[in-house]
């Protein structure tokens, strides 16, 4: 599939609404959803449970279609793709992490990470592409475990590798550290504050820690599926992240 970006934005969302039938009644999750993100651009999207966060994300990423409105990823209408030019678009564009890792317990760390690159490559190819993944989220000696024999961090780590694999050019994180520690959530966004730098992706993420959220660029902020405007982080008494480099502390996180 050819992908050509109209502009400097990489995601267009316009008028976008989300509704579900429950007993006879119309829940209307998002409603008349409108913003653009620009690329390399680091975009938080916090509100309240239950506002349509992780709704809106499943939208972008793909997941899950609008009612309603027109998503445009790359410059590309994803909301009107067939289904299997879908799941190509996402394979090759989008990485996707979730809070839980979602690694497949019988395959080690390797396999999980080589998993996404079947589809385009051979099984030596795959598992060059996978171990270069790993150097760069710093696990290459722990790439032939199996996901019990991890740490939640070191388990996070390989998922965001296998999400990154195919080289997309937007990572989309639901709630990346909600099952961490404070000390391994400051690593995790570390990590992905570099790659961000080194591999120039567009990173989009669901969190309700105004402290993750004062990792990124700026922030969405969802309320009862509408954009409103976010509190500052000064209002929160957060000042706004300068660096987060220092903290990934990879080699010592075990």
């Amino acid at each position: 599939m050819e992908v050509k970006m109209l502009n400097q934005n990489i995601i267009q969302v316009e008028d976008v609404h989300r509704s579900l039938s429950l007993g006879g009644r119309e829940i209307h999750i998002l409603r008349g959803v409108s913003f653009t993100v620009e690329a390399g651009e680091w975009v938080a999207l916090t509100g309240p449970s239950g506002s349509g966060k992780s709704t809106l994300l499943g939208v972008l990423a793909g997941m899950d279609r609008p009612n309603r409105g027109k998503v445009r990823v790359c410059g590309v209408e994803i909301n009107s793709l067939p289904e299997g030019e879908l799941a190509r678009f996402r394979n090759e564009k989008i990485g996707v992490v979730f809070q839980s890792f979602h690694l497949i317990s019988m395959m080690t760390a390797l396999e999980n990470v080589e998993a996404p690159l079947y589809i385009s490559s051979n099984k030596r190819q795959a598992s060059m592409l996978a171990k270069q993944m790993f150097e760069q989220v710093g696990l290459s000696d722990r790439q032939h475990h199996l996901p019990h024999q991890l740490s939640g961090g070191e388990q996070q780590r390989v998922a965001i590798a296998r999400a990154l694999v195919n080289g997309p050019c937007l990572l989309f994180a639901d709630e990346p550290t909600g099952n961490l520690d404070s000390a391994t959530s400051k690593q995790v966004l570390g990590l992905i504050r570099l790659l961000r730098m080194h591999m120039g992706l567009t990173v989009m993420m669901v969190t309700h820690d105004p402290q993750v959220a004062s990792y990124a660029d700026r922030r969405l902020h969802l309320v009862d599926g509408q954009l409103v405007t976010p509190p500052s982080f000064v209002d929160m008494g957060l000042p706004k992240l300068q660096n987060a480099f220092s903290e990934t502390g990879i080699a010592n996180e075990r």
